[in-house]
């Protein structure tokens, strides 16, 4: 029950997407979507193979992320928000997990539908 669903971005366009949106920090992870956390291992994936990325936040203080829509909503299952963790400074502690913390804090900024491809995964 601690496997993780949801989607990786593809590695060409994860190339594009990074000179599109540079990293703030000197981390960079720019990997994933999450779905749903701790799922069993047999678990379904995800249909969907497209989604949007429409909007950021930065909280200035050691995180970059990315929020994304899929199938119509910002909105995961469990409440929080689509999104991929872009930049962190891990020198200050920081963890991707915390961009659901600061998404659900301080909101996030919206910026032009950029289409991107999803590749549905367990990881």
């Amino acid at each position: 029950m601690n496997d993780v669903v949801g989607w990786l971005l593809d590695e060409t366009e994860r190339e594009e997407l990074l000179r599109r949106f540079p990293p703030v920090y000197p981390d960079v992870v720019a990997h994933h979507v999450t779905l749903r956390a701790k799922t069993p291992a047999d678990g379904p994936l995800p249909t969907a193979t497209a989604g949007e990325i429409v909007g950021h936040v930065d909280d200035g203080r050691g995180l970059q992320a990315l929020v994304v829509r899929i199938d119509g909503t910002t909105e995961r299952p469990d409440g929080s928000t689509y999104h991929i963790t872009w930049s962190l400074d891990r020198n200050q502690d920081r963890r991707p997990v915390e961009s659901n913390h600061v998404l659900a804090e301080e909101g996030w900024t919206p910026c032009s539908p950029v289409p991107i491809r999803l590749i549905p995964a367990r990881f």
